[in-house]
């Protein structure tokens, strides 16, 4: 069995303040790269019919910057069972390698809401690409059970897909916020490049990023909730966990781990500061 191989153009707009692809628009990546593959075959069925994001694991190899040239992505299916299949991705710039990620789907009914199995000639197409690719390494967190940083984030009218519901991908701009807003008011010296207080040696970069999403989000006028929380704190990186949730009626939609790591100016690991240190080890859940 084989790979597939695709391209994804890279957009000015995608950087952020510290000029490099944010961590964010990775998964956008992930996203067009596995529509890429889906249309090209008899599967693109689960892109009109509906099927849903279960999971991401996403690893953070190596910085993407902005480039005339596409990036080069391979996929390939590790995982294929009659209601579910897995993606796996590796992303390279310049032959470089900048990202290792796996996606959970499943084709799903939308009118019926419920998951449904895959068609003979889609797991045909996918058992095509059948390929053994080693897994990562689980991110493990407590549930935070209403625990944590609390910040109120609205959804925004385009953050909703063709299937009516919030994509995926943004639901990370809402995990993003929230790990923000918990980090700076934590200690001042986590404040990020280009804020006005930002201190000028530090970064923060993303080293890995999973979600997984257990209940649809639609756009609405009322805020959805973001919980944060560090779970451990290391030399020079922090893992925080993440909830997005419903004020109001208690659902969470979706958890998130994150390894956020503490850089100079170029780019290589620091430790962090100690009064961030000790600020995040007092909020360890």
């Amino acid at each position: 069995m084989t790979s597939y191989t695709t391209s994804v153009q890279l957009r000015w707009t995608d950087l952020d303040a510290q000029g490099h692809v944010n961590n964010v628009t990775v998964a956008d990546y992930l996203q067009q790269a596995r529509a890429q593959f889906l249309i090209a075959g008899p599967a693109r069925g689960l892109l009109d019919d509906g099927c849903v994001v279960v999971g991401h694991q996403i690893a953070y190899r190596r910085a993407i910057h902005y480039s005339d040239e596409p990036l080069t992505v391979k996929l390939a299916v590790p995982e294929l069972g009659a209601a579910r299949f897995v993606i796996a991705y590796r992303l390279f710039q310049d032959e470089q390698l900048c990202v290792e990620a796996r996606t959970v789907l499943c084709p799903f009914d939308f009118g019926k809401q419920r998951p449904q199995r895959l068609k003979r000639v889609e797991r045909r197409f996918l058992a095509g690409y059948r390929h053994e690719v080693a897994p990562l390494s689980e991110l493990e967190a407590p549930s935070l059970d209403g625990r944590g940083s609390a910040l109120d984030v609205f959804s925004r009218w385009s953050d909703p897909d063709r299937y009516g519901h919030v994509n995926n991908v943004r639901f990370l701009d809402f995990v993003l916020a929230g790990r923000v807003d918990m980090t700076t008011r934590a200690d001042p010296s986590m404040a990020r490049v280009g804020m006005a207080d930002a201190p000028p040696a530090a970064q923060w970069f993303i080293a890995r990023q999973d979600i997984d999403y257990l209940a649809q989000m639609e756009f609405r006028l009322a805020p959805y909730r973001v919980l944060t929380a560090p779970v451990r704190v290391g030399e020079t990186s922090v893992v925080l966990a993440s909830e997005v949730v419903d004020p109001d009626r208690g659902i969470v939609f979706a958890r998130a781990r994150v390894v956020l790591v503490c850089a100079d100016a170029q780019g290589r690991k620091r430790p962090l500061p100690e009064s961030a240190r000790q600020a995040l080890t007092s909020l360890v859940i």
